[in-house]
């Protein structure tokens, strides 16, 4: 079977050290680097209309630190921070950085990084246990990993760059992630996009009409541009 992909670029206004890094990934046959750039804003560019899993990024950069770059983005893949700087460890973490690598960076430690990626990657997949007939996702909160049956999550909200996931047994879980970027990774018969605030989950719905769903003691606006698609599914 083959290996899932994941896609990766390299963010380094020296090309030496986009060269060397480029040179690491080439045993990883699950990491694909679509690019090199020097530029961080051509980056942005690029990052506007391609979709990546893991970005290798610098933090020194002139016109526009890694860190900066990073706040920016609309989508944030994971982060690998590569810098021959150790003082900005702690903000690189702050931002949930997969790993800070120091250059130079020695292959053997490059290894343990990508391995701290891949794990990552594996647990923000959801899962099938067919043996149970039930399946999960794993999620990120208060710096914990918690396993959250795609049958208990109720609705999933945005609040701008966090989402929260009502759980009709646990509460709730506020996540650092865009709603956009959770849809793609919510089983499509179970859930629906609503609005551009809301998915729900349509197991969980009560009652509809043309303008709102009923989950719980809550009513939500089914958007404009929503209606005909929640029309055909409800």
């Amino acid at each position: 079977m083959k290996k899932q992909q994941h896609k990766c670029i390299i963010i380094d206004d020296e090309p030496i050290a986009i060269r060397i890094i480029r040179e690491h990934l080439e045993p990883f046959e699950s990491l694909e680097c679509l690019g090199g750039f020097t530029n961080p804003l051509k980056a942005m560019e690029f990052l506007s209309s391609e979709k990546v899993d893991l970005i290798f990024l610098d933090i020194n950069m002139p016109g526009l630190s890694g860190i900066d770059l990073f706040k920016s983005l609309a989508h944030k893949p994971q982060i690998i921070f590569t810098t021959a700087y150790r003082e900005y460890a702690v903000d690189a973490f702050d931002l949930d950085a997969v790993d800070y690598l120091v250059k130079p960076v020695p292959f053997e430690r490059f290894v343990k990084a990508i391995n701290k990626f891949l794990e990552i990657a594996n647990e923000q997949g959801f899962s099938y246990d067919k043996t149970q007939e039930k399946a999960y996702i794993i999620l990120k909160s208060d710096k914990k990993h918690h396993k959250v049956a795609f049958s208990d999550i109720t609705i999933i909200e945005s609040l701008d760059n966090y989402i929260k996931i009502h759980n009709q047994n646990t509460g709730s879980l506020v996540c650092y992630e865009s709603l956009s970027a959770i849809e793609q990774k919510l089983p499509k018969n179970d859930f629906l996009r609503i609005h551009r605030s809301f998915i729900v989950n349509i197991h969980h719905i009560k009652a509809f009409t043309a303008s709102y769903v009923e989950i719980g003691d809550r009513k939500l606006t089914i958007g404009r541009n929503y209606k005909e698609e929640v029309a055909k599914r409800l």
